[in-house]
């Protein structure tokens, strides 16, 4: 399990901030506003109203100690880079954030940002990863080495445990949610079946991710 703090919740911001806890990581969600706060108050693990262009804010709130800051203040790009400049400066080892154009994507990478995100063109990523693979259905970059995708259980994997599989071993990748019709489990255990037309959230590198892709 990892921590993440995600400053920003926009609409964007809100999603990531989601999915990472839904993964089962431990999610630290800031605003200034404080009913975008309370609004996401019960999804993720500790939502703060504060700040986040004031370096005490940040320091008091422990977000130093973070394994990843994502940064999804877009519009306001002052902020946007005042809130990276500070974490970068408190020590977060890895920064990612949230870039509205080219230039502010710039100035971004200028401030040593881990990662720059263009949401927009992502999602054009996203929908090529779809519709490049016959049983790929949802594929997001978490970072450059490791990602999640939505992946159709095929003849292959029909009427198997987890345990059978074994995805872990042969792909290197986890299986962290099963969609069946309309049903959903998440955190399945060893002994839960697969069968032929589910739809397996798994989490792994993109190496591992790219084979299971090819899968027929």
């Amino acid at each position: 399990m990892r921590q993440f703090a995600v400053i920003g919740l926009g609409k964007f911001g809100t999603s990531v901030a989601r999915t990472l806890t839904k993964m089962g990581h431990e999610v630290l969600a800031i605003d200034i506003d404080p009913d975008k706060v309370q609004h996401l108050a019960d999804d993720v693990t500790h939502a703060v109203q504060a700040d986040a262009t004031d370096e005490e804010a940040l320091r008091a709130l422990g977000v130093r100690n973070v394994d990843v800051a994502v940064v999804t203040v877009g519009q306001d790009i002052r902020s946007s880079i005042l809130t990276c400049m500070i974490l970068k400066e408190i020590g977060v080892g890895y920064v990612v954030a949230k870039a509205t154009d080219e230039l502010h994507g710039k100035l971004l990478e200028k401030l040593g940002v881990d990662r720059v995100v263009y949401p927009e063109r992502d999602m054009g990523v996203r929908l090529a990863n779809s519709l490049g693979s016959s049983n790929i259905l949802e594929y997001i970059e978490l970072s450059p080495d490791y990602g999640v995708a939505e992946i159709v259980a095929t003849e292959e994997f029909a009427n198997k445990t987890l345990r059978e599989l074994n995805l872990r071993a042969h792909y290197g990748a986890n299986v962290v949610a099963i969609r069946s019709g309309n049903e959903v489990k998440v955190s399945p255990g060893a002994d839960d079946r697969v069968r032929e037309g589910d739809v397996l959230v798994i989490l792994g590198s993109v190496e591992s991710l790219d084979r299971l892709k090819k899968m027929r």
